[in-house]
């Protein structure tokens, strides 16, 4: 990080730190750069819509400034309590940013999505001038995701579009995906955060506690085991971790939970070949996150609707 401008000859560089809440329409590519920026998977990245149901804390330091990023659930129009729920999730998220980083894919138009999200944001941190223009309390920075789409023309059509959607007070181009352009939306969020101590030691990547990690790791490896037979409405819940003890590896128990038993077997698979499956792929993941050598204990379980009932709802963590 450069040396702060402010600072006199032999003086050491002030520290920065603050929170950027990263806000878009489901399915922009906000855990896949939460990811690429924190250097880690600390967050679900997936194709499918709302795959992010809570705020995801990734914790980026460098020399000289931490980042904490806030990965909300994508702002839409609730269709259950469930989304909701999640909307909620957004509102508590933003209450005290000191900058948003406002994804936008380059693939897609801006639509009534981007505009809904943008007038929430103004009412949020903007105050409209006596001549129509709205003025920031804080740095609102686009970040247009997914560029590795687009030719060279097309991103600049798209740039032109983004500068003219609204006044921000950057406006990055990245593709997460390939690493292209991660390292200057790093650079720019830093630079946005105001002077402030270190939060959180310099090896910590997520304020997610091990069960919610966990949670998350099954979920994902769901999420990329069935694609488009996966139902929605999956819920996964780390009911109990038992250490291990005489040789024996810990225990971690989980619960998967479906709204309708004919979506079980699709969960379970055939001879549970997902299950399996699942177990295989996360062994090195949730060793990490226990600590020692793990078992994963997987059970599907079916709470019929819970996406609409609160008393599930809050059993489920929502």
């Amino acid at each position: 990080m450069e040396t702060d401008e402010r600072t006199e000859p032999g003086q050491e560089a002030p520290y920065h730190s603050g929170f950027v809440a990263v806000v878009g329409r489901p399915n922009v590519g906000k855990s896949t750069l939460m990811n690429a920026l924190v250097g880690r998977r600390v967050a679900i990245a997936s194709s499918r819509p709302e795959t992010t149901r809570k705020a995801i804390r990734g914790i980026m330091t460098v020399d000289g400034a931490q980042v904490v990023l806030v990965d909300t659930p994508g702002i839409h129009r609730p269709r259950t309590l469930l989304g909701q729920r999640l909307n909620d999730v957004v509102e508590a998220s933003l209450a005290d940013v000191d900058a948003v980083a406002f994804l936008l894919p380059a693939d897609q138009d801006l639509g009534p999505g981007d505009r809904r999200i943008l007038s929430r944001l103004r009412s949020d941190f903007a105050v409209k001038q006596g001549d129509g223009t709205w003025k920031w309390k804080i740095p609102l920075i686009a970040v247009l995701t997914k560029i590795d789409r687009l030719d060279r023309d097309q991103l600049v059509d798209k740039l032109i579009a983004v500068n003219e959607f609204a006044d921000f007070s950057q406006i990055v181009p990245v593709s997460a995906l390939r690493e292209d352009n991660v390292e200057e939306v790093r650079q720019v969020l830093i630079d946005a955060m105001p002077e402030g101590p270190q939060m959180y030691p310099a090896e910590q990547v997520t304020e997610e506690g091990r069960e919610d990690t966990i949670a998350e790791l099954v979920r994902g490896a769901f999420l990329e085991e069935l694609d488009d037979e996966l139902p929605h409405s999956l819920a996964v819940v780390v009911d109990e971790i038992e250490p291990g003890h005489d040789g024996q590896k810990a225990l971690v128990r989980v619960s998967i939970y479906v709204e309708r038993d004919s979506q079980k077997p699709i969960i379970i698979g055939r001879g549970a070949e997902h299950l399996v499956a699942v177990k295989k792929k996360l062994r090195t993941a949730v060793n990490r996150a226990v600590g020692e050598k793990a078992k994963l204990d997987l059970h599907v379980k079916v709470a019929k609707n819970w996406q609409g009932d609160p008393r599930l709802l809050q059993k489920l963590g929502f």
